[in-house]
């Protein structure tokens, strides 16, 4: 398999588990650094780097930038350009970064966040639930449709319940317990607080129930209903900063000053690194590792 279908196998597995990353790509590359058009790499959320966007120090400029992006979910034009004048033609929008370790040449890598989608979990097979099934999945939302049973609905920003009077208790009570923050339960105003006022909900879990759901725009029809729902929850996310259960976040690596050169190296595992007297010190690649050892007589 060639490294780029490789690749895009690798994102393909990502996406479809929900694991974010960022997608970085050379857009340009000037001679004589070793990365051309095309060459492409993956960053995780724990600072790791699959693929080829150029040697270490290339790399590690590329690993620096990528890792805010996680928070942003923004996209990144960087360049990443030799000490000195370089004959490089300049890119409206574009972040630049001077790695004064990099032999010569400059790339322009285009970086784009890829964060899982918002979640949304329909119970029931009712038309109003198949239209908000259908119309979640257009505006990019991750769909998951159970006709009859209570779904898992771990992870999923909201649980939207068109079922008829069937496990309607039990379909809130799993959303309530995963930690979801929008429940909206289709049924009338008498009907809906019926089945609340059942559950014996504290105050707070009362407030993340929503029935009956959706903005009022007059819906008669199922697709107006879905429509109406939907943008309640949009506006939820959007305006409200609704937002999945908090899962165990990989633990986003620390940043050094390289003591040689002076870039921002990201600390992970391959991270050149020297001891010296019990402090601790990170480099953007094995030759200013190399140059501090030998300038303080340490070990390399």
């Amino acid at each position: 398999m060639s490294a780029q279908r490789h690749l895009a196998a690798r994102s393909a597995e990502l996406i479809k588990q929900g694991t974010p990353f960022i997608q970085a790509t050379v857009v340009r590359a000037q001679s004589p650094t070793s990365a051309r058009p095309g060459d492409a790499a993956i960053v995780l959320a724990d600072g790791s780097i699959e693929g080829f966007v150029g040697g270490p120090c290339a790399e590690g400029s590329v690993r620096a930038a990528a890792l805010p992006l996680f928070e942003s979910g923004e996209t990144l034009l960087l360049r990443v350009l030799p000490e000195g004048d370089a004959d490089f033609p300049e890119s409206e929008g574009a972040e630049t970064v001077v790695n004064p370790c990099l032999s010569g040449g400059a790339i322009e890598v285009f970086l784009e966040a890829k964060l899982p989608a918002p979640r949304v979990v329909v119970v029931g097979n009712t038309p109003i639930a198949e239209a908000l099934a259908v119309f979640a999945g257009h505006l990019g939302f991750g769909v998951e449709h159970s006709a009859v049973d209570v779904p898992d609905v771990a992870g999923a920003t909201s649980v939207l319940i068109s079922s008829h009077g069937r496990n309607e208790p039990e379909s809130i009570r799993a959303a309530l317990d995963a930690g979801v923050g929008y429940i909206g339960l289709v049924a009338s105003t008498t009907r809906g607080s019926a089945v609340v006022d059942e559950m014996d909900l504290t105050p707070e879990d009362r407030a993340v129930v929503h029935t009956p759901v959706g903005v009022d725009i007059g819906a008669r029809t199922a697709e107006e209903i879905a429509l109406s729902i939907l943008a309640d929850v949009v506006r939820a996310i959007r305006l409200d900063g609704l937002h999945a259960p908090e899962v165990a976040e990989p633990v986003r690596p620390e940043s050094a000053i390289d003591p040689v050169c002076g870039m921002t190296v990201v600390v992970a595992a391959d991270t050149p690194h020297l001891t010296v007297d019990g402090v601790d010190h990170w480099f953007c690649n094995p030759g200013c590792r190399a140059r501090f050892a030998e300038d303080l007589g340490a070990g390399a």
